[in-house]
């Protein structure tokens, strides 16, 4: 699919670019940096906007910048399943194969930084640091994608709602290189409404829990977006795992 023309008319410094450090291109130098400024370019797109239909062809791959997006797979029959988000530094795309596998929806208002596909494959040839470094972001989501599978298929509700909170306040403080410790503020990148749909679970539950962590001074909540974790160590009793590699008992 060829996207509408939603291209912006400011362009970013890579210098500049807030998930540098943690997107393709964080290892490569000033002259790659250069031949990637040659083939990208932004788009914004609104909350609720599809960025890619499953199926269609795909003419460019790229990073979310800001923003967050969610993948999503439709049944036969219609229903739907979300079956990942893409956060900021995340990858869009695949290179290398010509349709798109997952629906992917702008959640929350999305800036995407994207290239045009072809060039970015023959890029990734000549240039190892954009392989390598896609490589290393591919494995990490699947990872990711183990995890999550745990996550839904056997955890409680509370731990569901703890873990993916830790997953948001890991993610933050790596964008701002900020150590994982001790209190750590976020600001959630989806509504109670979007977390429960992600998790399985209703909006009742999702706000139960949401309660109930308040309640256990796990977490500290200012309106419904913005979460204050007093002790990051404590959050991460609450998500069920094994945090100390020791056997279970």
């Amino acid at each position: 699919m060829t996207p509408p023309d939603l291209s912006v008319s400011h362009h970013i410094q890579c210098g500049n670019c807030p998930i540098r450090h943690r997107a393709v291109c964080s290892r490569c130098n000033e002259q790659e940096l250069q031949a990637m400024d040659e083939i990208k370019y932004y788009r914004k797109y609104d909350a609720g906007q599809p960025i890619i239909w499953a199926g269609d062809a795909v003419d460019f791959v790229g990073s979310v910048v800001t923003g967050v997006a969610s993948l999503t797979q439709t049944m036969e029959d219609g229903r739907r399943q979300m079956v990942g988000l893409l956060l900021p530094s995340d990858f869009v795309g695949r290179p290398g194969r010509d349709t798109a596998i997952y629906d992917v929806t702008a959640t929350t208002d999305v800036m995407m930084c994207c290239f045009r596909k072809l060039p970015f494959e023959q890029m990734m040839i000549t240039t190892p640091h954009v392989s390598q470094r896609l490589l290393e972001m591919t494995l990490d989501e699947l990872d990711a994608a183990r995890e999550w599978m745990v996550i839904l298929g056997r955890k409680t509700a509370k731990e569901k709602i703890a873990s993916l909170l830790a997953i948001f306040a890991r993610r933050s403080t790596a964008l701002s290189k900020a150590d994982v410790g001790g209190k750590l503020v976020v600001d959630l990148p989806l509504t109670r409404e979007a977390m429960a749909d992600y998790l399985g679970l209703t909006l009742e539950t999702v706000s139960r829990q949401m309660s109930a962590l308040r309640k256990t001074g796990v977490i500290v909540l200012e309106g419904k977006r913005h979460v204050i974790i007093p002790d990051f160590d404590l959050l991460l009793q609450e998500t069920g795992d094994d945090t100390d590699g020791g056997m279970l008992i």
